[in-house]
This record gives C-alpha cells, sequence and structure tokens, in this order.
C-alpha cells in the first residue's frame, strides 16, 4: 500500500518542528497580549496590531527588520551549528562582543586601507576574533571533559569585561563613553538599499549589505554541514561520539573545530552589527551582549537549520520593530521583551510538541491502515479451513 501521506521522514519532521515553532510563536503573543490587557484594556488591541503590523507598515521599518535581522542570523548560526554537532554554545555574547571590538578597532584604525578592503579586513578580524574565543571551550571540552556551558558562561563576562578595557584603551570616545565609530572606508555599502528602504522625506533604513552576507553564510553553513565530509563528521561526533570514534573519526579534532567555527560566525554577527554605519560605536558597559542570547532563540525556533535560522531571524527582528511602533501607544518597551522571553521559554519545549505531534499522526497512519486491511479468514465451523 503506497503512504500517501509524506512518506519521508525528513519531511514530516520538517513539517511537525514548524508546526511546533508556530505553537511557540502563537503562546508568546498570547501572553503578550493579556499583558497588554492587564496595562491598559482600552488600548490593548492598537498595541497588539501595532507588533502584528510594525514591521510592514512602511519600506523604512521593514528595512529596519533586516538590519535588526543581520546579528540574530549569524548569532543563531553560531548557537545552531555547534547544536548540530552535540554542543550547547552559551558563549555567542561573548564571541559576539569580541568579534564586534575586532571590527570597530580595525574600522577606526586602519584608515590606511581602501574603502572595499578597510571593510573586509574588518569583517576577517572580526571572524578571528570571534573563532579565538570559541577555542578554549572547545579545548577544555575535548581534553578535560568540561562542560561547555560553564566554560561559555566565563568566557561571557571575561569578553564584557576585556572588550571595555580593550576600547578604553585604543578607541574611547570619553564624550560618549563608547568607542568611537568606525571610518566611513569600513562601513558596509548600502547596495542601493537606503533609497528602497525610506519613506518619503524621512532618514533611510540602516539595511546594508550585512544582510546579504548573513543569508549567503548561512546558505554556506548549510552546505558545510549537509554536503561535505567534515559536516558529516561533525554532526556524527553529536549524535554517537562513541560510534564515531569506532568509525575513525576523532572526536577531539572536531569538537574543537565546531566551537571555533561557532565563534567565527557569532564574531562575524557583532562586526556585522556595528559597521553599519549607524551612527554609534561599541558601548562601554557591564551588560552582556543581548543579540547572542537572542541567537539561542532563533536557533531553537529554527531547530539549528542554517536555512530555517534565516526566518527565525526575521521573525525575532520583526517583533523588535514592532515593538517600537507598540511604544506610539503608550506600552513599555519591556512588553516585547516578555513576549519573546516566552517564546524562547516555549521553544525550548518545540522538540516536546514535536514528539506530540508524531504520535498523533503515527497514531492516525496507524488506524488508517487498520481500516484498510482486510479481515482475517473464517475458519469455518469445526476447524474447516485449518
Amino acid at each position: 500500500m503506497k503512504d500517501k501521506g509524506l512518506g519521508n521522514p525528513l519531511q514530516r519532521q520538517g513539517v511537525q518542528n514548524t508546526i511546533a515553532a508556530i505553537i511557540a510563536i502563537f503562546i508568546g503573543m498570547a501572553v503578550g497580549l493579556i499583558v497588554l490587557l492587564f496595562t491598559d484594556v482600552s488600548r490593548a488591541g492598537e498595541g497588539m496590531l501595532a507588533i502584528l503590523t510594525g514591521g510592514v507598515s512602511d519600506l523604512k521599518n521593514l528595512g529596519q527588520v533586516l538590519y535588526y535581522a543581520t546579528p540574530l542570523i549569524m548569532t543563531g548560526l553560531s548557537v545552531g551549528f555547534a547544536k548540530k554537532t552535540g554542543l550547547f554554545n552559551i558563549g555567542a555574547s561573548g564571541q559576539y562582543m569580541m568579534g564586534a571590538f575586532a571590527a570597530v578597532y580595525v574600522g577606526v584604525k586602519w584608515t590606511f586601507l581602501p574603502a572595499g578592503l578597510h571593510c573586509l579586513a574588518a569583517i576577517l578580524a572580526a571572524c578571528l576574533f570571534g573563532a579565538v574565543w570559541g577555542i578554549l571551550p572547545g579545548v577544555l571540552k575535548a581534553w578535560r571533559g568540561i562542560n561547555e556551558v560553564i566554560t561559555c558562561i566565563m568566557m561571557n563576562y571575561i569578553a564584557m569585561s576585556m572588550s571595555n578595557q580593550l576600547i578604553r584603551s585604543f578607541i574611547y570616545d570619553r564624550a560618549k563613553n563608547q568607542s568611537f565609530r568606525p571610518a566611513a572606508t569600513a562601513e558596509l555599502p548600502k547596495l542601493g538599499f537606503d533609497k528602497i528602504f525610506v519613506v518619503e522625506g524621512g532618514t533611510p533604513s540602516s539595511v546594508n549589505a550585512g544582510i546579504l552576507v548573513a543569508i549567503l553564510l548561512a546558505v554556506v553553513v548549510w552546505i558545510i554541514l549537509e554536503k561535505t565530509r567534515m559536516g558529516y563528521e561533525l554532526k556524527a561526533c553529536g549524535f554517537n561520539k562513541d560510534a564515531a570514534k569506532y568509525a575513525g573519526i576523532s572526536e577531539k579534532r572536531n569538537i574543537v573545530q565546531a566551537m571555533v567555527i561557532s565563534g567565527a560566525l557569532a564574531g562575524i554577527g557583532g562586526g556585522l552589527n556595528y559597521l553599519a554605519g549607524a551612527g554609534t560605536g561599541i558601548m562601554v558597559s557591564d551588560t552582556l551582549a543581548q543579540q547572542g542570547f537572542d541567537g539561542i532563540a532563533v536557533a531553537l525556533l529554527g531547530m539549528s537549520n542554517p536555512i530555517a535560522i534565516i526566518f527565525t531571524g526575521i521573525l525575532m527582528a520583526y517583533l523588535t520593530v514592532g515593538g517600537l511602533a507598540m511604544q506610539s501607544f503608550g506600552f513599555v518597551s519591556q512588553v516585547i521583551t516578555i513576549i519573546t522571553s516566552v517564546i524562547v521559554y516555549f521553544a525550548a519545549f518545540i522538540l516536546f510538541f514535536s514528539q506530540i505531534i508524531a504520535k498523533l499522526a503515527k497514531g492516525k497512519e496507524r488506524s488508517n491502515a487498520n481500516a484498510e486491511s482486510p479481515p482475517p479468514a473464517d475458519l469455518g465451523k469445526g476447524g474447516e479451513g485449518v
């Protein structure tokens, strides 16, 4: 009998994961609406409508969605790549901060480089610093068996303090308590986006070539994981390290390699964010970069699939822009933080939701199979037909 449904297990799993992610998002939005109702019942509907439509209310806001999505896609790729290889990179925040510092430092100091080369050098510096920041957790995990979550958390705080000190020492703007802005030659090209994503008579959005870089890197990461030997070995170690070791795959090498690549992706995210020409430098502050933790939500919602992470990164950015629009109705910005946090919380249960959906689907298939199968042969009376 032919399977009338999704016969391919991977296709079926993809549909189940998509449904589960939608459930998590729906719950988050429902909780957000409840908070708005308790805050101001008379304007709750307008506030929720602003969240849902703010990102597409005009071309400038749509451009801002893509601008905010750029670092989220990169940190989501960082967390997702590590997760595919059996690691939980909670250190994307620190790797992001170190990459941001490296990019801004090169952008401020290396003004002797021509425009195109200057921007490329800044991005490569961000990639290098992020990768270096991922090495130590990988080495400690590979050779000493130390849980990468613990070392990544410590590395986050070290990165925060170190980046503050490096900024004060080399590129500090005392008047603004932040780093100097990168030179114009180091900024990412606009590629005409400033002419597209703009409202008449207003300032253009901050979107630039960074969104294309993020999408391109997501595709590259997908190719590495799904179409190369290196990706196969990395995933094999993540699925079953003992079986991978038996097959001759070096577990230690792949752990370090995975953390280095993961750190490089987060570092590039920091570089792309601060080379956008949005008019700000890196603030000297005792807070961790939120983009690194938002990347966890992006990766969870995307089930660590690099292509899905593109869309979940845009979704999280869309909520951010919608939250800004919501403030015009008198609601505080923390409401969008609550919505995002609830989505993150329930995203952790996506696998649980997927398993329930899978069981329901299997139960339905079993019922259909039983209904279509022929009844047992009639053995007749007195043992006839035996």
